[in-house]
């Protein structure tokens, strides 16, 4: 039964900017941003907890973020540290159990079920993983525990920095009651005001929809909703292995509007990919193009192949399609980006010639 899983939701703090302070004692204690150049179209990778008191936060403008706090540092994001110090700590996480699904970087989900009888075992062992991690890296990190997934990462938020949550089977119903509704996985910004129009702002309010209604408002999310605002939720912690996709990004010096220069754009994009894919030998069946307006609104826009593609060629065969999806030529566009997903290796592609569904 689901209310016998024990579930761990393990989250780093501040994960990037943490390691930058930890790598360089004289930025501790200091408001820090990971990011780009403030100075020019830089954007917040990450900031430590200092730095979010004066409310910024991640993909803010940095030009925005200095206005809010004069006296923060920046720093470049250093990827190949960040995923070092990862491999780490997933390292950690498959020593306590082979089940685990990182969703990021910094945090992934583990079910620890198996040889933990209680969820007073099960949340030793999070503080047993929180230990390791602070003193065998350096960092702290945040957990929850509980029966399913959406308590768990619910759970690991509640006591953030350095903090552990445990919300067993008896106490969710009244936990998930009193839950604001923005605070629900799955809850945007978007939704939660939809959500609030419905006069739902706890999950309490929630529990006055039938599915069908929850469904005819949010579509397939609407059931998902009903069901966490019962407390069930029978997502598997599911085990991944192997990259699942490779992809790049740029941000413009200035926003652009003119489809020509956003085309020369996405082609050295797709040719970037194309070195990647080349690089380790993959192919992958679904394409997603990324577009961030001039008001840092982001929209995706994906399509899946019978076929994997490797080629720049194949990529533009696609965004083309993808990118006439978009607002690109009536608003200005500061961002884009090009992924591939659904990999499989170069054994396993088989050439065939694409078939576009595209009119």
């Amino acid at each position: 039964m689901t209310e016998h899983r024990h579930i761990l939701h393990i989250d780093m703090d501040a994960f990037f900017a943490s390691v930058e302070q930890m790598d360089n004692p004289k930025l501790a204690g200091r408001p820090l941003i990971v990011g780009g150049n403030p100075q020019g179209r830089g954007v917040v990778a990450a900031c430590s907890y200092e730095a979010r008191k004066f409310g910024i936060h991640s993909a803010m403008s940095g030009a925005r973020a200095i206005r809010l706090c004069p006296h923060a540092l920046f720093v470049r994001p250093r990827k190949d540290r960040y995923k070092e110090i990862s491999i780490q700590i997933m390292d950690i996480f498959r020593s306590c159990s082979p089940c685990v699904e990182p969703l990021s970087v910094d945090e992934a989900f583990l079910d620890i079920t198996e040889n933990h009888d209680t969820i007073t075992s099960a949340a030793d062992t999070a503080e047993t993983i929180r230990s390791r991690i602070f003193h065998e890296v350096g960092l702290t990190c945040s957990a929850g525990v509980s029966y399913n997934k959406f308590l768990a990462k619910t759970a690991s938020d509640i006591n953030k920095p350095d903090g552990l949550t445990v919300i067993t089977y008896e106490q969710a119903k009244d936990f998930i009651a009193t839950l604001a509704i923005g605070e629900f996985y799955g809850v945007g910004k978007v939704t939660e005001k939809k959500m609030h129009a419905l006069g739902i702002r706890t999950g309490q309010d929630l529990l006055r929809f039938q599915k069908i209604e929850l469904e005819r408002f949010f579509g397939k999310a609407g059931s998902f909703f009903y069901d966490i605002a019962r407390g069930v939720d029978n997502r598997p912690v599911q085990v991944r292995q192997g990259r699942k996709s490779i992809g790049t990004e740029t941000t413009m010096q200035t926003d652009l509007l003119d489809l020509k220069q956003i085309t020369e754009i996405l082609e050295n994009l797709a040719l970037k990919v194309e070195r990647a894919l080349q690089h380790k030998d993959c192919g992958g069946t679904t394409i997603t193009l990324k577009v961030r307006y001039h008001d840092f609104t982001t929209v995706t826009r994906s399509h899946t192949l019978p076929a994997p593609l490797r080629s720049c060629d194949e990529i533009m065969q696609c965004v083309p399609h993808l990118l006439r999806t978009t607002e690109a030529g009536k608003i200005k566009i500061r961002l884009l980006g090009i992924t591939v997903s659904n990999l499989s290796c170069k054994s396993k592609v088989v050439p065939v010639q694409l078939q576009l569904p595209f009119s």
